[in-house]
């Protein structure tokens, strides 16, 4: 192939459906709109849709349900992610092709496509003055999950130095996969965030159970592993809360040209050990206030 000769994306490297949609989303590029909200479970994607002027189209597949509309006349569109880094790998490498893959020929469109994209979600707090309900922006993400290393430029958009730094005083075991570590988009935080919200350091774990320190039946290869992620700080930063997929929205994000990040209602304090099922209402002020100023 010429340097002058466009790469033609193999079928097998991007699935295109029947009627023209991204194969797992079930999105086409004339869906797709410049501000996306993503969320973990379908069931919520009717609960921000219900705060749309009008809705233009609804598509589900699997985990992965998308509604889109206007709020107060933008486009927007809300969209499931599912549970865990590797169904974030999914959305975005998806909703990407939409915004920059022509699918008529397959091949990269000259004109990058900037999207923003922010993840309301729900999560458990590392600090015990975290109240539940509380709401903490992922102003950096540390992935448990390894899923971002297998990507070529990850050291171009991750915090070497931190990561350096937090293996060494975590004493990370060499058989979990390395740690990387992401910010958010820095506009993207100061639009959504402002002073009503935590600005913390996420982590985001490869499980629910084992990965985040619970114990329910099978004993922890490293039982103090929270106490010291508790007790870490890094130029003043502090670590705040668990969930499953911040570090690799933002990794991807970075690589890609989108703007990504993630706000996240606390429902548990681990270090208190108390957690609430009653947590939608939290969620929803989380998604009304995120509505008004993507």
């Amino acid at each position: 192939m010429t340097t002058m000769e466009k790469r033609i994306i193999p079928d097998s490297e991007l699935i295109i459906n029947s009627d023209g949609s991204a194969f797992h989303i079930h999105v086409t590029p004339s869906q797709l709109t410049d501000n996306i909200i993503v969320v973990g479970d379908p069931g919520r994607v009717n609960m921000v849709a219900s705060y749309f002027d009008k809705i233009d189209f609804e598509v589900s597949s699997r985990e992965f349900h998308t509604i889109g509309g206007t709020y107060k006349g933008r486009p927007i569109m809300c969209l499931s992610h599912g549970i865990g880094a590797d169904n974030i790998d999914i959305v975005m490498t998806e909703l990407d092709a939409l915004a920059n893959i022509d699918f008529a020929t397959r091949t990269v469109k000259p004109q990058l496509r900037s999207l923003n994209i922010v993840r309301i979600g729900t999560s458990g707090a590392l600090q015990p003055d975290l109240a539940i309900g509380t709401p903490v922006i992922a102003a950096k993400a540390i992935g448990f999950d390894g899923a971002l290393n297998f990507y070529k430029n990850r050291n171009d958009v991750c915090d070497l130095d931190m990561e350096a730094d937090f293996c060494e005083k975590i004493h990370w075991n060499k058989l979990w996969a390395h740690p990387y570590i992401v910010d958010a988009d820095k506009e993207l935080v100061a639009r959504i965030g402002r002073d009503d919200m935590v600005h913390g350091v996420t982590i985001t774990a490869n499980g629910f159970y084992g990965p985040q320190g619970r114990e329910v039946r099978m004993p922890l290869a490293d039982p103090d592993l929270n106490r010291r992620l508790e007790e870490y700080n890094y130029n003043g930063c502090r670590i705040t809360n668990y969930e499953m997929e911040s570090a690799m929205l933002q990794g991807l994000a970075k690589m890609m040209g989108h703007h990504a990040m993630t706000v996240c209602c606390i429902i548990a304090n681990r270090m208190k050990k108390d957690a609430s099922s009653n947590y939608k209402s939290g969620v929803e002020e989380i998604v009304k206030t995120v509505l008004e100023r993507l």
